[in-house]
């Protein structure tokens, strides 16, 4: 099996044909029971809170952790509790949440909750509505539960590299008076988040930002905080008068490079590329929602084959009048709910329009591609017939596809 892997389109033509059998060209069965527990893992199941009288209550930690993206590539994130993306978070429209932020790392974080109505002081945009929260300690958020709808979590700290390490999650909001509900009853619910990472950028920048933190972190037990070394002053009038007096800001050529952004080379559907990626089960006559969330820095165009489907929310936000399509833009920070109806049985690509994002590090297919599956799928339209040599057969379609 790894001999053929290894082979290129011409010598799989010439030489692995002969030497193929009924086995798939994958390293599970798409239908089996274990491919099936091996992709519930791949869809965070909620985060248990403890009722603490009028209160829902969630506990968040931050760690550095070991994240395998793809078979065989593995990274250090930073990851909540553990996990990419973080856990999700379900509560009901009106629930008092409190949620205690644990910060088990060396460096800063908030917790930033996107699309929320929260009190100002809970929006966690350090500086501006709260401090960060420093190592070792623990921040506690409490906010009422709305707008309901399909919103997230992430890092508003060092944002750029923190949400590419990992710092995000969904929060799932529900309402029993939803007219997507009411408008289309749906038999399953699946939360898709899609991010995407520059594994050199990640590495090099966690590295310098672990040791600029050190730093100050000796100099605050000092007792020598200094606005230019730390880069952080009291308002804009402070600012200008030491730059007046010879300080270069951080953002100047002579101090940082102006190549310095991330380019993304990994695309992650709920922390995994391709062949890794989730697969959408659904059976002929259901309804299922996909609430899809962009949590990255680049923009997808999700396309969906065999089917078209109906957008029914936008930012979490119900349409008034829902669009059908097989293609939804979903921008940086952007969520889309859509209905996908089981009208057309058989294996389907959902995969981003724009191939980059169906690479890894440049290899397509990879990344955002993904498969709508009908678990009543026939077994004999698994099947494709072939020819070995003179000898015509029938064999089960290969799902993985690594060719360069």
């Amino acid at each position: 099996m790894a001999k053929i892997l290894r082979m290129n389109r011409k010598e799989f033509l010439t030489k692995g044909l002969a030497a193929t059998t009924t086995a798939a060209i994958a390293p599970y069965k798409l239908f089996g029971k274990e491919a099936r527990q091996r992709n519930a893992k791949l869809f965070s199941k909620p985060l248990k809170p403890t009722i603490n009288g009028e209160w829902k209550e969630f506990h968040l930690y931050i760690t550095i952790a070991e994240h395998e993206l793809v078979l065989g590539k593995k990274v250090h994130t930073l990851a909540f509790n553990g996990q990419i993306p973080g856990p999700e978070i379900r509560v009901n429209a009106g629930d008092k949440v409190r949620v205690f932020f644990e910060n088990r790392t060396e460096l800063n974080h908030t917790i930033h909750w996107h699309g929320l109505y929260v009190p100002w002081r809970m929006d966690g945009v350090p500086f501006l509505t709260q401090m960060p929260v420093r190592p070792g300690t623990t921040f506690k958020y409490e906010f009422t539960a709305k707008p309901f709808g399909t919103h997230f979590y992430h890092c508003h700290w060092s944002t750029m590299l923190h949400m590419q390490s990992g710092m995000f999650g969904p929060i799932i909001i529900e309402d029993p008076d939803d007219p997507v509900k009411k408008e289309f009853p749906y038999d399953r619910d699946y939360t898709l988040v899609y991010s995407q990472h520059d594994v050199n950028f990640m590495r090099e920048s966690l590295n310098d930002m672990l040791n600029r933190m050190k730093q100050r972190t000796f100099l605050m037990k000092k007792g020598d905080v200094d606005p230019e070394r730390f880069g952080i002053f009291d308002n804009y009038d402070q600012l200008k008068k030491h730059v007046e007096h010879g300080y270069q800001p951080p953002y100047l050529n002579n101090r940082r490079s102006p190549d310095g952004l991330p380019v993304p080379n990994y695309f992650l559907v709920n922390g995994k590329a391709y062949p890794d990626a989730p697969i959408v089960y659904i059976k002929e006559g259901e309804r299922i929602r996909l609430r899809l969330i962009n949590a990255g820095m680049k923009e997808h165009y999700l396309h969906l084959h065999g089917h078209d489907f109906w957008e029914v929310a936008n930012d979490g936000r119900p349409i008034k009048y829902p669009q059908q399509m097989n293609t939804v833009r979903l921008s940086p920070g952007k969520t889309s709910d859509i209905i996908i109806e089981g009208d057309n049985r058989g294996l389907w690509a959902f995969h981003d329009h724009d191939s980059r994002g169906s690479t890894n590090n440049g290899l397509y297919p990879g990344g955002t591609f993904t498969f709508l599956a009908y678990e009543d799928l026939p077994e004999h339209e698994r099947e494709v017939e072939m020819m070995m040599g003179n000898m015509k057969m029938k064999k089960k379609l290969p799902i993985i596809d690594l060719d360069e």
